[in-house]
């Protein structure tokens, strides 16, 4: 079994380019992996909420996960597939279909809309986690699903799964993520799961982030964890700062609303998001493009 320890600490959670008619461009899409691998990610994870997994066919996901798996292994880079559903059969079904494909490892959300208790989660994801061999990541994201996953539920799924080996934490509770890391098995790592939130949870033990921001500063969320790593703790800190501008900017609108329109802007043509998002209002906008051009960062070049 794949260890995730073993894939580093910086993921991006990539957008899916389409055309303008609303179609996957998966040529796109192999052209920004590439881009995001050589600007400071060590892996994607793909058909995530920045991917707009929720409005894409089942067939479409997989074709990115074929598309962007010779990209990945040219760069010694992970494949995280983002299998989750609230339906437990439905996220086997995905999960083994993504396994067959070749993916390095899964990315499961907490069920939304059905509002499990904590018991039901953890009969959930050991389920899925069961049926397939790879390695799990979990992801909890209350602001998206409704309900959080609570640290203890993390905790004993840890412990009783073997190839759950970790989660990806957009709670944004530094209290119930300090608790993770706290009691974390052996092996078990914690991803954060909200840019702004990744120094933080660095400082309470963290591992590293999946992220958005890197899309655009992906050199520097790297340059960010190295330096903290390195007991740069001040470097780290002023990177941190620096990005927080961007890194707002992005979140003004759902996401992956304004990130998309972001990287149209600076040149990486990843087109429109599908209905029922839409391109970010003038306001957004107005902001996004200040954040950009006072952002002072290398922009990785335009594909």
């Amino acid at each position: 079994m794949t260890d995730f320890t073993e894939f580093g600490r910086v993921f991006t959670a990539m957008v899916t380019p389409m055309r303008e008619d609303g179609s996957v461009d998966l040529e796109q899409a192999t052209a920004l992996a590439t881009a995001l691998l050589e600007n400071g990610s060590d892996g994607l994870v793909v058909c995530g909420t920045t991917g707009e997994a929720s409005t894409l066919e089942f067939e479409e996901e997989r074709s990115l996960f074929r598309a962007l798996l010779p990209i990945c292994r040219a760069h010694g880079a992970a494949l995280v597939a983002g299998t989750g559903s609230n339906s437990t059969r439905t996220a086997i079904d995905s999960s083994r279909r993504a396994e067959t494909i070749g993916v390095d490892g899964l990315l499961l959300v907490v069920p939304y809309y059905n509002k499990p208790s904590q018991e039901g989660m953890y009969r959930h994801f050991r389920t899925i986690a069961e049926s397939v061999t790879l390695p799990c990541i979990l992801y909890n994201v209350p602001s998206r699903t409704g309900i959080s996953m609570s640290a203890a539920t993390q905790l004993r799924l840890g412990r009783d799964v073997s190839n759950i080996q970790g989660t990806k934490e957009a709670s944004g509770d530094l209290d119930l993520i300090g608790a993770i890391i706290d009691g974390a098995p052996d092996g078990f790592r914690v991803w954060s799961g909200n840019d702004g939130d990744t120094l933080p949870i660095l400082a309470l033990g963290g591992y590293g982030v999946v992220s958005v921001v890197s899309h655009l500063a992906g050199r520097q969320v790297r340059a960010m964890i190295d330096g903290f790593l390195a007991g740069r703790r001040d470097e780290a800190a002023a990177i941190h700062r620096r990005l927080q501008p961007l890194t707002n900017s992005l979140f003004l609108e759902g996401n992956p609303v304004p990130v998309k329109y972001a990287l149209n802007q600076v040149g990486f043509r990843v087109g429109p998001t599908r209905l029922p998002l839409v391109e970010p209002g003038e306001a957004a906008r107005a902001a996004i493009d200040a954040a950009l051009a006072n952002s002072q960062i290398d922009l990785p070049a335009p594909v």
